[in-house]
């Protein structure tokens, strides 16, 4: 059953889903699981990636998930990794809506909410930025439940805010925007690569190992063939994902490569929510393999 054809409405479905919170955690991943992916979730012996998630989202417990997925709070564990030189520069951060000042922003910003995931604005000229129709948006946004959504613990204890950083553009891109690569770690180390280009335009997505072999694997989102030469800052990028991600046991690692520079984007616990499918279906398994669940104390 496909629950957003039912109730297509965003905004609706996550009021539904925050009436249901009081619904156990593991009774409600179960119930999602099964919905989304036509299958049972095998709790007690996850061998799947998307299992291991779930597995993930209702035992393991680290205070520094809190921070990092906090898009504010998250510079601070850059910093303490000695990697100040990959964070975007940041122009504003206000708790409401109401601090926010239009006329001390540059030309060309991102605004964004810290406690959620697309909850952004791109402006490329504030001269025709819609002020008040994005306050009404970023209110809803920071009022949402996004723990309820998909039981992901990590965004359970965020305060909201909103955070103003600079607008970043690739020079000569061969796709609309710039390119997201997504590092997916295990055990503090990196995996594969996820490519996401078009994002705003024809969103596809490509996968790679992390010597740049292309993987002919679809989710989501189509894959565009092998087509993209390796980047420039591969290396460099796969260095930091590396230190970025030792302190998890799995944690996938959003990052650019703007102009010859590598920008930090966000730390993501729970990608996907782990509710994608994969095809060939085979490659769900290859990643819950790399997945090695940690061991977990007793409450």
């Amino acid at each position: 059953m496909d629950y957003k054809k039912i109730i297509k409405s965003q905004e609706a479905r996550i009021k539904i889903l925050h009436l249901l919170r009081k619904v156990p955690d593991s009774t409600m991943i179960k119930l999602q699981y099964k919905m989304k992916m036509r299958r049972k979730l095998n709790l007690k012996n996850p061998i799947r990636y998307t299992e291991k998630l779930q597995w993930y989202k209702l035992n393991y417990r680290n205070p520094l998930m809190t921070q990092c997925a906090d898009k504010y709070s998250v510079r601070e564990y850059i910093e303490s990794k000695g990697l100040n030189h990959i964070l975007n520069k940041v122009y504003a951060i206000y708790n409401t809506v109401d601090e926010i000042n239009i006329d001390t922003l540059p030309q060309k910003f991102v605004m964004k909410t810290t406690n959620g995931s697309g909850t952004n604005f791109f402006c490329k000229d504030k001269t025709t930025f819609l002020l008040e129709d994005t306050k009404r948006s970023l209110t809803k946004w920071m009022k949402r439940d996004n723990f309820s959504s998909g039981r992901e613990w990590s965004y359970k204890n965020i305060v909201p805010r909103i955070i103003v950083e600079e607008y970043l553009e690739e020079e000569n891109n061969f796709f609309d925007g710039i390119n997201d690569y997504k590092f997916l770690c295990f055990n503090g180390k990196a995996e594969y690569v996820v490519l996401d280009v078009d994002r705003q335009v024809n969103h596809k997505r490509n996968i790679y190992d992390i010597n740049w072999k292309y993987i002919d694997v679809n989710t989501d989102h189509a894959s565009f063939g092998d087509s993209v030469p390796k980047p420039e800052g591969l290396d460099e990028m796969l260095r930091v994902a590396n230190i970025l991600a030792v302190d998890f046991p799995c944690v996938r690692v959003d990052l650019y490569w703007v102009n010859g520079r590598v920008y930090f984007g966000e730390l993501t616990f729970y990608p996907w929510t782990g509710y994608v499918s994969f095809t060939p279906d085979k490659f769900d398994y290859e990643l819950g393999e790399k997945f090695i669940l940690p061991e977990v104390r007793e409450a």
